[in-house]
């Protein structure tokens, strides 16, 4: 309920939240797998209108991050579950770190290869680790732009990505039957805490805003790495 709020009032951060921690409870590509099932229920609300309220970018970025997928998704498969779980923290931690650098200048636009980076960087990341929004985050939360069009730019770039990692999953048989199941079990709770969220934006200024997702991001990496070492 928690990660689902942030995503909620943040546009971004409930995987970054949930699969460090639902990683120490089951094997980290099942803990992948029930995050994009989550990302991909919870996208489908209000989906007209975040993808009506979307920049251009976020269509170049989900169709590139949807085709690179399936490589994160076989580099799960193939690695060590304490690696796995390792990585999966490192990665939190680094999403919170490029927050916090300096927002680019008001008349920034990226170009061609800062977008496709963008976007072949979070499908391996989709298919790895259940966390589309390392790169996707700064490239938009550092940019001049009205919280709005970032919040929903980076939501429907996640319901790509979500979708690309459930198929892939299940093409590559990286999915199990318990997936989709401890998915729908979690899901109530998911979308109580996205509709929190939802309420809760736009009632907050868009620096409490910046500082509010950089701050549960930082909780959530030295949590994640602060419990990965006590196991």
């Amino acid at each position: 309920m928690a990660a689902a709020f942030v995503r909620g009032l943040a546009g971004f951060g409930m995987a970054i939240l949930l699969v460090p921690v639902l990683g120490l409870a089951v094997p980290p590509r099942e803990a992948v797998v029930v995050a994009n099932w989550l990302g991909l229920l919870i996208g489908l609300v209000g989906l007209k209108t975040i993808i009506g309220q979307s920049e251009r970018s976020a269509f170049t970025i989900s169709a590139l991050a949807v085709l690179a997928t399936p490589l994160g998704v076989w580099l799960l498969a193939v690695t060590d579950p304490a690696l796995a779980r390792l990585l999966i923290a490192l990665i939190a931690l680094g999403s919170f770190v490029l927050v916090l650098l300096p927002k680019r200048p008001a008349h920034h636009l990226p170009g061609v290869a800062e977008t496709g980076a963008t976007g072949l960087v979070s499908g391996v990341l989709t298919g790895f680790a259940g966390m589309p929004g390392p790169p996707v985050v700064p490239y938009y939360l550092r940019r001049a732009i009205p919280p709005g069009l970032a919040r929903a730019s980076m939501m429907t770039i996640f319901l790509a990505t979500s979708l690309a990692g459930v198929v892939s999953a299940l093409v590559l048989r990286v999915a199990t039957w318990r997936g989709p199941l401890l998915g729908a079990a979690l899901f109530p709770a998911v979308l109580l805490g996205n509709w929190l969220g939802h309420k809760a934006f736009g009632r907050i200024g868009e620096t409490a805003w910046r500082s509010f997702t950089g701050a549960v991001l930082g909780l959530a990496a030295a949590a994640a790495l602060w419990r990965l070492l006590q196991t």
